[in-house]
């Protein structure tokens, strides 16, 4: 009998897993936005129904808090979870009307959480179904689980401007986490050179399995005084695109004032392009970091820099384009601008001076070479 029972709980089960599965292939919730002309459902319905089926989850749990539950309770219970969820999928899919990358990913992101949370508990309640009573112990824990993916739905954002707005605030906290680790660069000194040839007076430190780990510490404290000032330029460089970025951050929030222009297709269009360029300094500000360690790539710095120079001159046209611009903005840029013009000056002069080094190196090789064979 009991067999039996699992048996039916499983093709029950099965039955509504194939159902959801059909229903984001079909709406295609988690791959693509509905058309325009449907109906833009607001993101406040989803949550209402997140909380319905936080509250769904908790009869779950309830389920198997005493005796093992009967067949018919469990059947009902799972039959009342998934219609909600159902709902809840289709809700969130209207709510992406109008959405853009951004956005789209944030709702796929957050709706995946509680579909995923909602097998895992339907799998293991049947699973448990039948099983010894340690199994059963997991389902609080699942069904936690599930709060959380709900719950998470509250701080999901609604529209194209919030979600845009916060993925560039996290290109800006990992800028943030480059540019500290540009500032401990140090120049060279003699207590480095004590370490180097292992004269310093002080103890070097041991790592666990007993290597010297005073080499890896020193990396980025023997820097030229040449070197220090291109650090130092590039140093600048990354602080004052954080305020550009700062910046356009306040300008893109100044748009959830204007409702009528803020989820226009054009409007989003511009934001994303805007998110694009922020990620792509982002990534040039990562090759300026790796390029500042003794011996530094002087044409990698000035390729970076020229890139961050033209993909701020973008954002200035397309904030522009959207009306969003602000003084601020404006001239956060214009001092980017100056240092950056006073980095790409420095390189250039110390490419020079390193390719005359060169030169006379090569000169001083050949003529060693040449007093060589004369003799």
């Amino acid at each position: 009998m009991g067999k039996s029972e699992q048996e039916r709980l499983n093709r029950a089960l099965a039955s509504h897993l194939d159902n959801i599965h059909e229903t984001l292939k079909q709406k295609q919730a988690l791959e693509q936005t509905p058309s325009n002309s449907l109906g833009k459902v607001s993101w406040d319905e989803v949550v209402k129904e997140s909380e319905k089926l936080s509250k769904q989850a908790t009869t779950v749990g309830m389920l198997w808090t005493g005796e093992k539950p009967g067949l018919k309770a469990l059947k009902e219970s799972m039959v009342s979870y998934f219609n909600v969820l159902q709902v809840l999928l289709l809700l969130a899919y209207g709510s992406t009307v109008g959405a853009g990358p951004t956005l789209s990913s944030n709702v796929h992101t957050t709706v995946k959480q509680v579909v995923d949370s909602s097998f895992l508990l339907w799998r293991e309640s049947v699973s448990s179904y039948g099983s010894s009573s340690l199994q059963k112990l997991q389902i609080p824990q699942v069904v936690g689980t599930v709060w959380d993916a709900c719950s998470a739905m509250k701080k999901t954002p609604s529209t194209n401007v919030t979600a845009i707005g916060r993925a560039i605030t996290q290109v800006a906290i990992s800028m943030k986490d480059i540019l500290r680790e540009m500032k401990e660069l140090k120049p060279y000194s003699s207590d480095s050179a004590d370490v180097a040839d292992g004269s310093s007076s002080k103890p070097s430190k041991q790592s666990d399995d007993g290597d010297d780990d005073s080499s890896l510490e020193d990396i980025g404290n023997d820097l030229s005084p040449e070197e220090m000032k291109i650090a130092q330029l590039v140093t600048r460089v990354v602080s004052d695109l954080l305020v550009v970025i700062k910046e356009l951050i306040h300008s893109i929030t100044g748009l959830l004032k204007q409702a009528n222009i803020s989820d226009d297709g054009s409007c989003v269009e511009s934001l994303e392009k805007l998110l694009k360029l922020c990620r792509g300094t982002g990534v040039e500000v990562d090759e300026l970091g790796a390029s500042l360690y003794p011996p530094q790539e002087l044409p990698v710095i000035l390729a970076a820099s020229d890139k961050i120079s033209d993909m701020v001159k973008d954002m200035e046209l397309e904030l522009d384009t959207i009306k969003g611009s602000t003084t601020a903005f404006s001239q956060a840029c214009c001092i980017l601008k100056l240092t950056l013009d006073e980095l790409k000056s420095q390189v250039s002069i110390e490419s020079v001076h390193v390719e005359t080094q060169s030169a006379r190196s090569v000169e001083l090789i050949q003529k060693m070479q040449d007093l060589t064979v004369a003799n």
